[in-house]
Formats: C-alpha cells, sequence, structure tokens
C-alpha cells in the first residue's frame, strides 16, 4: 500500500527511519494528473531504491499566467490510484528493490509556509525558449525542486525528457546549490499516435486531440528532412508544415546546443543538436511542447 503524507514534517520522519537502516531514496517531482509517462519515471525509481517519493504539488511560484494554475488538473484520487496500480505491478514481477512507496501532497501554506523569495538564473538555460516565453516560471521551478530535494533528501531524482530544458535548469541548479542527488533523466512516453504524454493533454477537446499528434510528425519527419537541407530551412519547414494545421500554430520552435541551448546555424556547429518547440493547439488554446533530437 501507498502512504499518502499532507504534513512534510511526517513524511521526513518516515524517511528518517529508511535513512538510519542505510535505505536509498528515490523521488519523482509531478504536479498531479499522473499518465502512463509519470508512472514509467516511478517504475524505474522503486527498481533503483528501497524507497519512493512522489511529490503531488500543484507549484503556483512557476505558473505566470494565474488562468493556467487554476485550470492546471488535480486529480489526487485518481493520481493514487495510478500508483498503487505501478508500485503493485513492480511487485508482482519482483521488479521492486524496496516495499515503501510515499506520497507528499501538501497544500501550498505547507509548501511555502513563508514566501520563496529566493531568485535562480542561470542563463543561457533559464532564458532562452520557456525562459523567455514564460518569465519567471523556471525561477518557480527551482524553488520547488530544491525544496523537495532539501525535503527528501534522495539519492536519485527522476525527470521526464518531455520537459527537456527543465532537466538544464535543474542540474545548473544541483550544481549551484551544490546538492549531492544523481539527476535520472527517462524517456518520453508517448501515444501511439506520437503525441507525448502530458497532463495537459486531458483539456484538449477531443477535436484538439485529434490534431495534436501532427506536432511530433512534422518534428519527426524533419530529421529525414535536415538530412539534405540546412538548418534554416528545416526550421522553417516545420514552422510552416504544423501552422497549416487548422488549430495549431507554433509559439516557438529552437534549433540548439544540446549543452548550451544556444541557436546552432549549422550543422556541423555542434555534435548534439535539439529542436525544441511548443504549440498552442485549439482555441483555449493548451499549450503542447516537445522536441525533436537531430544529432546526439
Amino acid at each position: 500500500m501507498i502512504k499518502v503524507y499532507k504534513k512534510i514534517a511526517d513524511l521526513q520522519n518516515q524517511l528518517f527511519d529508511g535513512r538510519k537502516q542505510g535505505l536509498e531514496i528515490g523521488l519523482v517531482p509531478t504536479m498531479g494528473a499522473l499518465h502512463e509517462g509519470h508512472a514509467s519515471l516511478v517504475s524505474r525509481s522503486v527498481v533503483e531504491n528501497e524507497i519512493t517519493v512522489v511529490s503531488v504539488f500543484v507549484n503556483p511560484t512557476q505558473f505566470n499566467d494565474k488562468n493556467d494554475l487554476k485550470n492546471y488538473p488535480r486529480t489526487l484520487d485518481a493520481d493514487c490510484e495510478l500508483l498503487e496500480k505501478t508500485f503493485q505491478e513492480a511487485i508482482a514481477k519482483g521488479q521492486a528493490k524496496g516495499q515503501e512507496l510515499l506520497v507528499l501532497a501538501p497544500e501550498v501554506g505547507e509548501m511555502y509556509p513563508t514566501p520563496d523569495t529566493r531568485h535562480f538564473e542561470y542563463p543561457p538555460v533559464t532564458t532562452v525558449m520557456e525562459g523567455s516565453h514564460r518569465p519567471g516560471h523556471f525561477n518557480g521551478v527551482c524553488q520547488v525542486v530544491s525544496r523537495l530535494f532539501y525535503i527528501v533528501r534522495p539519492k536519485r531524482a527522476y525527470f521526464g525528457e518531455k520537459d527537456w530544458q527543465q532537466i538544464a535548469v535543474i542540474k545548473a541548479m544541483v550544481r549551484h546549490l551544490q546538492i549531492v542527488v544523481d539527476i535520472v533523466e527517462c524517456d518520453i512516453v508517448r501515444d501511439a499516435d506520437g503525441l507525448a504524454l502530458s497532463s495537459r493533454n486531458t483539456l484538449l477537446t477531443p477535436e484538439e486531440r485529434a490534431i495534436a499528434p501532427a506536432i511530433y510528425k512534422s518534428l519527426k519527419d524533419s530529421v529525414e528532412y535536415a538530412h539534405s537541407h540546412t538548418v534554416k530551412e528545416t526550421h522553417d519547414q516545420v514552422v510552416a508544415e504544423i501552422n497549416a494545421v487548422d488549430g495549431l500554430e507554433v509559439e516557438y520552435f529552437s534549433i540548439v546546443d544540446g549543452n548550451s541551448l544556444q541557436d546552432v546555424s549549422n550543422w556541423e556547429d555542434s555534435p548534439y543538436i535539439v529542436g525544441c518547440i511548443t504549440v498552442y493547439c485549439g482555441k483555449t488554446p493548451i499549450r503542447l511542447i516537445d522536441h525533436i533530437k537531430y544529432k546526439n
């Protein structure tokens, strides 16, 4: 059985006992509305650690749009059902290293008893792409993730590659704060039609859900296209192809060095090149992100 904690001190007391026994702790930070992508992170953590902590917390400090915060799905009961199912499957297969899956689901006042005034800035990784289009977003991410690291003190923390830029930011924060934790990057989980799994997908209408896979299709097709075209031509092809779909509009598409996140002009500029995209889908609209690796 999983255990749900609303109070940070109660969770820490439980972890203290495990830590005294020399047990390793894995952390999977989430904002809830869990799906199979999250489940894949949890599955990996329970295989590699005796104790896994999953945080379920919609962090207000990383939203620069109040409506986005208000509309973000909150489904704790369903989240716990998925976590229980995922945990029991790992146990049944004999894959679980430990027998503890703990859920931290605090209220805002519990996570932030006083306003968090810390400021995190790690240019260029915090200032390009999502950083420039969502001012303050990564500062909020660093605030909550650093707090979770201090609360849980995990050996390993698991993040999905869908939020690819976020991983780069968290790695920069870990270096800056000298936090001892292994950042484990996990592959994107996609639906059969290619759409990257995301909590925001639940907000799509059936019509919007039907057109959303065009994002990844265009990205995937562009890898072959890039073999005989320039960076700029590849960029323009992807943007034009997606914008041609009624209901989709590209906010940005950046083809960048995979380490520095700086734009590249030529395919020879770096041995590691990634295309990162954000697309508005539908009338609301719902903001969807994805990426593709051109060179790795």
